[in-house]
């Protein structure tokens, strides 16, 4: 995979160039990383966005596109985030992922999730819309278990026959193990969800 050199074609000279010349490929900076690399990094900023160097993706946030044969490349959704949000403590991930848990469910979502602890709300970062929430926990990755419980959580917003889900996860539920789909529940499922698994399993 060839990257784009930060300078090619380019007619930044001084300190725009050098700025350029210090920024990695794929990476997603906030306006305070540039600053520590420029003593003028609004003129600067405005340089490199004129000549194509960088694409901004939100205020200051800002993208430096790694070049393929087939064009610039977009952020990573995890680089996006981090740099978004300040932190590394999110889980980032699409409703179509329900669909691996067995659960009957088949819908594409075109559609983001990001569970993190700071923002909430729907929010454009460059060309791709990220549905934020704020939860008090959740994993560091997917998991069956994970997905199951938050499907669960989640039903009435998808676009699926809820009752037919409901049973698929009624008679599906002793395909998983019994002990991390109970810690799952507990750690993060909702109080409707955890009502409907303590009655499942008593029943």
């Amino acid at each position: 995979m060839s990257e784009r050199p930060a300078t090619a074609n380019s007619p930044l000279r001084g300190a725009a160039a050098q700025l350029a010349a210090q920024l990695q490929a794929g990476r997603v900076y906030r306006r305070d990383d540039l600053a520590r690399m420029s003593n003028a990094v609004d003129r600067n900023l405005r340089e490199l966005l004129a000549a194509g160097i960088l694409e901004k993706l939100a205020p200051g946030l800002y993208h430096f596109p790694r070049g393929s044969r087939f064009g610039p490349l977009p952020p990573a959704d995890d680089q996006v985030v981090e740099g978004f949000l300040r932190d590394k403590e999110f889980l980032v991930f699409s409703p179509s992922s329900y669909n691996a848990v067995g659960l009957g469910t088949t819908q594409l979502y075109n559609k983001t999730l990001v569970y993190n602890h700071k923002r909430h709300g729907i929010f454009r970062l460059g060309n791709r819309r990220f549905d934020f929430r704020v939860k008090p926990r959740f994993p560091k990755k997917l998991s069956a278990e994970f997905l199951y419980v938050d499907l669960l959580n989640n039903l009435d917003e998808l676009a699926e026959d809820r009752e037919a889900v409901l049973k698929q996860a009624r008679s599906r539920s002793s395909l998983f193990d019994p002990v991390q789909l109970q810690a799952a529940a507990d750690r993060y499922g909702n109080m409707a969800t955890r009502k409907r698994l303590r009655e499942w399993s008593s029943g």
